[in-house]
């Protein structure tokens, strides 16, 4: 049922005034994503003693409440964005740091809290409420220059990498770090910061190599070749082996051997089984969302509203491009899922809040058109007492 712009009221406002290009480019990634696990997932189920389609089942049991968060997030105003995201990174940080006392232990990391038969990754729900937190410290730098917003901002950056660096989860430290820096770029950075920045951020990878043998390991295997390249190179021999049309649905046989294909390997399954022009269609997508957001974004008057689109929207972006280019063996491993279309319900509702908030920022406010409106009556009006009798 078609929704008139002469309808008053929540849903209708919504629907005006909401970019309808960027939801429905969310919503083909969470319903590809979707019809996508069908091909990664019950291999991996199978491999492991699970019923075929277990995470089939689960990713549709998290896709459904994402949908209805990114739908009611987007409904919320700047200033409840805001008040949604102070609160929401509060309670990251400190389930973060129960996490390394009383989380579960996969794989040596403590990014995990178990809740009756879910397990949360706080670190997934801190990722949008930091760059919505940072936004705004930068925008009140810019109006007030009395206001510690660059300080603060990193004071808070410090905090947040030292959480992630002590779970380990480097491949988040980085992204995480990525979206502050390109927040701080837009929002005036000096010459100077970028050179001392950009030479600690040197420093720290080094120490990270250093200090962390998994970290030297997947570099080494990624510079070198040698040692263990399992994933890896069955990623690659999947995507080789799907060519440019796929094998087809549920024909892929690389993917059996793949142990993580349904999380950080779900591109290379979809290129076995749908093929290289799928996977660039689907990167197009990603490329969309990104393009979109950031035209949006250059848009808007209000500086807190510009900061927060753009650096959600390259959170989003730099994430599937770590993603793909750990598949496309362009970059060393790391465990990074796909938004919208790796498993994970952490992933999937913290990727979901993410939409929810770009969504929410680039409608055009309700307010103004009520001003408009307003505007316009009394013109008429005026023009109506000036009418000749």
């Amino acid at each position: 049922m078609a929704v008139s712009r002469a309808k008053k009221g929540l849903i209708a406002d919504w629907w005006w005034s909401i970019d309808r290009w960027l939801l429905a480019a969310f919503l083909i990634l969470m319903l590809g994503g979707m019809m996508l696990s069908f091909a990664a997932s019950p291999p991996v189920a199978e491999r492991i003693g699970l019923e075929p389609f277990h995470f089939v089942k689960r990713h549709a049991l998290f896709l459904f409440p994402s949908i209805a968060v990114m739908l009611a997030t987007s409904l919320l105003t700047p200033h409840g964005i805001r008040r949604m995201s102070l609160i929401m990174l509060c309670a990251a940080l400190v389930t973060m740091v129960l996490a390394l006392f009383f989380g579960m232990e996969v794989k040596g990391a403590r990014r995990w809290m178990s809740f009756g038969p879910f397990s949360v990754q706080p670190s997934e729900f801190m990722k949008p409420a930091f760059v919505i937190v940072c936004a705004w410290l930068f925008a009140e730098r810019a109006r007030r220059p009395d206001v510690p917003g660059n300080l603060l901002s990193l004071m808070l950056l410090i905090v947040v990498a030292a959480l992630l660096v002590a779970q380990p989860d480097l491949g988040q430290t980085i992204l995480t770090a990525g979206a502050w820096g390109g927040l701080f770029f837009m929002a005036g950075m000096p010459w100077l910061w970028i050179m001392v920045l950009g030479g600690i951020g040197g420093v720290g990878f080094f120490g990270a190599y250093v200090a962390f043998p998994h970290v030297a390991s997947r570099i080494d295997r990624f510079l070198t070749g040698e040692g263990d390249t399992f994933q890896t190179d069955t990623a690659r021999e999947a995507i080789m082996r799907g060519g440019w049309l796929g094998q087809g649905p549920g024909e892929g046989t690389v993917k059996r051997i793949l142990p993580d294909s349904h999380t950080d390997f779900a591109f290379s399954v979809i290129a076995e089984e749908f093929g290289i022009i799928t996977c660039m269609l689907l990167a197009a997508v990603f490329c969309f969302v990104v393009m979109r957001g950031l035209q949006v974004a250059f848009q808007q008057r209000d500086t807190f509203a510009r900061l927060a689109i753009s650096g959600l929207v390259m959170l989003f972006g730099m994430q599937s491009i770590i993603n793909m280019a750990v598949n496309l063996q362009l970059m060393p491993a790391k465990g990074m899922t796909l938004p919208f279309i790796s498993y994970g319900g952490s992933s999937m509702l913290a990727v979901a809040i993410s939409a929810g908030f770009v969504l929410a920022l680039t409608r055009k406010r309700a307010e103004n058109s009520s001003q408009i409106d307003r505007l316009m009556t009394r013109t008429l009006a005026l023009g109506g007492t000036l009418q000749p009798r």
